[in-house]
């Protein structure tokens, strides 16, 4: 009687091993094929229009153009709006930007929306774009180049405080806050200033559609609200992110009323590889089941200070959707 129990409770126990692994096996199986329905309809035309966002200050980003690259290459990528909202940066990472956003705009439509900011590095960055479009408020321009140095020797002079130095030349790390600047160091540095201002004002020539003249006479430096740059021919069109769509519907023809999914690089740790992957199986079954895709997803964000950077520190790929 006793071994009719121990195998009554074994048959039991190997049951439930049995009821869990097909639970666990029917689930990888869905989200299988979940992910499976994502990417075919993805690569199918699930169409949609990109919206990239350019925040804060503008430095040499490589994740950032690595996901404009990815823009280029994704053929359920209709569109892209490129949402600026910057101050500027430095001149390489706004040419590294115009160069991607360049490379895209010649295989699919890409507009420039400028929010409240959208000057310098982050002007040079909307024209390379198709059409650049910006509230009547909002601030662009400041076209030029900038070097600052300070000066300090003075102080060090009243303090009684000598700085020495041992270089290879008369132009090394010059200018030396520590002492006089030298009339040589100022001209090598006003040289590099005017090559790299030469360059700004030739993206602003060809792509604006200006004279030399005219785009020297808006390139000293200043900043115009939009109603002021469309005056001036340095924007296309009033307006905000459905501007931008509508010129892309109507003059591109890309298909009307398309979802739009904000495309950033991962910020801090936030939205892991699993979550993503888990993401893209929720979208494949949504679409399966010919429902639109949900409206909201996690995103990351910092608080404080250090929120007017949002520095991007990893290269995965972070997706919010919106109807």
């Amino acid at each position: 009687m006793a071994l009719e129990v121990d195998t009554l409770l074994d048959r039991r126990r190997l049951t439930r091993r049995l009821a869990v692994w097909r639970a666990l096996a029917i689930l990888i199986v869905i989200a299988a094929v979940g992910a499976a329905v994502y990417w075919t309809v993805s690569a199918g035309g699930s169409s949609h229009i990109a919206r990239l966002p350019i925040r804060g200050a503008i430095v040499s980003d490589s994740d950032l153009i690595d996901l404009i690259e990815d823009l280029g290459e994704d053929d359920s990528v209709a569109g892209v709006v490129v949402t600026i909202n910057s101050p500027g940066g430095t001149t390489v990472g706004g040419e590294r930007l115009y160069n991607a956003l360049r490379d895209v705009a010649a295989v699919k439509p890409v507009v420039a929306q400028i929010d409240t900011l959208g000057a310098s590095a982050a002007y040079m960055t909307a024209l390379a774009t198709d059409h650049i479009v910006a509230h009547r408020s909002s601030l662009t321009g400041s076209i030029g180049v900038l070097i600052q140095y300070g000066q300090i020797s003075e102080m060090l002079d009243h303090l009684g405080i000598q700085v020495s130095k041992v270089d290879s030349g008369p132009l090394k790390a010059e200018p030396n806050p520590f002492e006089p600047t030298d009339p040589d160091a100022v001209a090598a540095l006003q040289s590099i200033v005017d090559d790299s201002y030469a360059w700004f004002l030739g993206m602003v020539v060809e792509r604006r559609g200006l004279t030399e003249a005219d785009a020297r006479r808006l390139a000293d430096g200043r900043i115009f609200t939009g109603h002021q740059a469309l005056e001036e021919k340095l924007i296309d069109e009033i307006g905000g992110e459905d501007t931008a769509i509508a010129w892309m519907e109507s003059e591109r023809g890309i298909a009307k009323d398309l979802p739009v999914k904000t495309y950033t690089t991962k910020d801090d740790g936030d939205f892991s590889f699993t979550a993503h992957m888990a993401e893209r199986v929720v979208d494949g079954v949504f679409a399966a089941l010919g429902l639109p895709l949900p409206s909201t997803r996690p995103t990351a964000s910092v608080d404080g200070l250090w929120s007017l950077w949002q520095a991007s520190i990893t290269s995965d790929l972070k997706v919010t959707y919106n109807d």
